[in-house]
């Protein structure tokens, strides 16, 4: 018989657990027979001493087994997941580029916690749209017009969803294997054949340096290899918001901007390419990634990308007929000074919608899908002093001092910057 104090005591000392002390744990954090205050020992254990590979995928496991498991009936299930961060509207413009390729996409997606924004948030703010499809209603969508969203079901690996709350109050967010585990347990219970990521780096992301960021792509990938799930990573930067907008509304707007060729930011547009070319490559094994790329390219430029989004948003009872909705005041935060944009600061950002309604500080907070920013100028461009650098949105009139302490998020230098070019690192 299992004794969770031998599991604690032995993960404390830097040994490896048994597949069965795993799943033990597991078990006792959904059915609560382990008490929280064993649970969060053995989360600090598990972030001191970390986990092996062959842990960490039966972590992962046992998590998936947790719940219930997505059966989607398609020859081939390519999911895509970010970890997170500002002004990253990819799957709102990668989901139509390769359903319009043929690969079906039924996702399941987040809503949005802390500083970054979440999918079923952003589409939810299309007047009429419904994330709330029950499976078979999910599953129909997808073999009918080969693209669904929806929101995440309570089913879909629970102890993820415990141990992500106990992870959160005591500070043992950032261990890589509880990271890794996590995320890629969602996916496999949703019923992913193969798995393409985008893991952020940077100021506004959940590992802000690259070699960390690395570390946990390739532990990512380690699992999906040991358990028969090809896995594909992109490492993409998040020192700056990527999109030009940030909050529900404007980045349905600039994913609709970026879908017809009217604009939106070239790094999201880039990045969004990047995660359509993986897609299309999982599910198309014999092309070769240059075709892929060109593949999605002309899906965007022909409009057969935003007709499959419309289509979707029909779907799924949204109506896009009177436009999105509209924030009551705008306001307008100009550069105090003439130079050139040396950095702008996504987490500040990000932070600072939540404020105005833009997201949550805590689950089941209720959202102002109008309220956000539109960055008016990026990294390296010449500004000068009382140009706009940001518009706020909002149901309500902003403070002098919100507005002053919104422009400490652009740092202008005197020297014009270099910019390298945007870099994207691809792991398989």
């Amino acid at each position: 018989m299992i004794r969770f104090y031998d599991v604690i005591k032995k993960k404390r000392d830097g040994l490896s657990l048994s597949t069965e002390e795993i799943n033990y744990f597991v078990r006792g954090t959904v059915d609560h027979s382990i008490p929280d205050y064993q649970l969060t020992a053995f989360l600090m254990a598990i972030f001191f001493r970390g986990m092996d590979e062959r842990e960490t995928a039966d972590l992962t496991m046992a998590m998936v087994k947790s719940g219930t498991q997505i059966e989607l009936n398609l020859p081939k299930a390519v999911d895509k997941h970010s970890t997170g961060g500002v002004a990253d509207t990819t799957t709102l413009i990668v989901a139509p580029i390769v359903a319009a390729c043929g690969v079906p996409v039924a996702k399941m997606s987040g809503r949005g916690l802390g500083h970054t924004g979440g999918t079923v948030d952003k589409l939810e703010s299309i007047p009429g749209f419904s994330t709330a499809l029950n499976m078979e209603q999910f599953r129909m969508q997808v073999a009918k017009i080969g693209l669904s969203i929806i929101s995440a079901t309570a089913e879909v690996a629970p102890a993820d969803k415990v141990l992500y709350g106990l992870r959160d109050v005591t500070a043992t967010i950032d261990s890589i294997p509880l990271i890794a585990s996590s995320i890629m347990s969602k996916k496999l219970a949703a019923g992913a054949t193969h798995i393409v990521l985008d893991v952020k780096f940077g100021r506004g992301a959940f590992m802000a340096h690259f070699d960390d960021a690395k570390r946990l792509a390739r532990t990512m990938i380690d699992i999906g290899t040991m358990l028969g799930r090809p896995t594909t990573v992109l490492l993409t930067s998040m020192d700056a918001p990527l999109g030009s907008s940030i909050g529900n509304a404007l980045e349905i707007a600039e994913a609709i901007a970026i879908l017809t060729g009217q604009g939106g930011s070239a790094d999201l547009r880039a990045v969004s390419l990047a995660l359509s070319r993986e897609m299309i490559l999982h599910y198309y094994p014999d092309m070769t990634v240059e075709d892929a790329l060109q593949l999605a390219r002309e899906v965007l430029e022909s409009g057969r990308a935003y007709a499959k989004f419309k289509e979707m948003v029909e779907a799924q009872g949204g109506d896009l007929t009177n436009g999105l909705p509209q924030a009551k005041f705008n306001s307008t935060v100009r550069a105090t000074n003439s130079g050139f944009i040396h950095s702008i600061d996504p987490l500040l950002l990000g932070s600072m919608s939540v404020e105005i309604g833009a997201g949550r500080h805590k689950k089941g907070d209720l959202i102002d899908y109008t309220a956000g920013f539109v960055v008016a100028a990026r990294v390296g461009d010449r500004v000068e002093q009382g140009a706009p650098l940001l518009q706020v949105y909002s149901g309500h009139a902003v403070t002098g001092e919100y507005l002053e302490r919104l422009a400490t998020a652009f740092t202008i230098c005197d020297q014009q910057v270099e910019t390298a070019a945007w870099r994207i690192e691809r792991l398989t």
